[in-house]
């Protein structure tokens, strides 16, 4: 845990994504990125020079699903906990009945996120995206739509006035299934039809393979070429004395 709590204030500082007295919202599915999320910043809360608070937000999406762990876990680490409940699930599978759901649901969520946030007074929100969700991202960007292009590490959401960061992009996705083992997360498992069956599912295990067989560094050479490209966003903040 210590190591990603010391990666995660490294992304923090390299680009500016926190300043004294800001409320950030975690974006908590349940799943172990966004639990240990959670926990890294409510540690490095406690002793950060830049005062800060941190607060989860669940989504509901509407399968049913139990809370109560998180709720727990929340509390042990004296953090607010909120559960949203949206009608997601029913809209996408019960009345237009998708497909292909993805793209809609990852609005839709975006969207209830956002007004959850604002209704708690953050204008930061925390999501779980780690090192190897950036690889994949930039992979698939760059095989099925022919550009290169990848999330950043902080976006402003002009319309709504949000920035949405993502302090977890140096840590890789071994590490943080290695501490929710080791320290027993209250996971909650995806119910999704869709998950496990997606195109970014298809990048990891093709990431996995060159890694093993073939290409020993690649996530870190393919890291390398994301932050030293000219990807808006990547752009590391200067340090106070540059």
């Amino acid at each position: 845990m210590k190591r990603i709590v010391s990666l995660l204030r490294r992304a923090v500082e390299d680009y500016d994504m926190i300043h004294s007295g800001d409320k950030i919202a975690v974006g908590v599915s349940g799943g172990k990125d966004s639990l240990v999320l959670l926990r890294a910043l409510a540690e490095l809360s406690r002793y950060y020079p830049k005062k800060f608070t941190v607060c989860g937000i669940t989504l509901d999406m509407g399968y049913g699903a139990d809370w109560s762990g998180i709720q727990r876990f929340c509390d042990e680490l004296g953090v607010e906990y909120i559960v949203k409940q949206t009608d997601i699930k029913q809209i996408i599978f019960d009345k237009k009945k998708k497909k292909n759901p993805c793209s809609l649901c990852a609005k839709m969520r975006r969207a209830s996120l956002n007004e959850a946030a604002i209704h708690t007074g953050s204008r930061k929100i925390a999501l779980g995206h780690h090192n190897d969700d950036v690889l994949e991202t930039f992979l698939l960007s760059l095989l099925y739509e022919g550009r290169i292009h990848c999330f950043s590490p902080v976006t402003h959401l002009d319309r709504m006035d949000i920035y949405q960061i993502r302090p977890m992009i140096y840590v890789r996705e071994r590490d943080i299934r290695g501490v929710v083992r080791k320290y027993d997360f209250p996971v909650v498992q995806n119910p999704c039809p869709a998950n496990g069956v997606t195109k970014r599912q298809y990048m990891k295990e093709l990431i996995s393979r060159l890694e093993k067989e073939n290409y020993p560094g690649i996530c870190k050479r393919l890291f390398t070429a994301i932050q030293t490209s000219s990807i808006h966003g990547w752009e590391m903040a200067k340090s106070d004395d540059e």
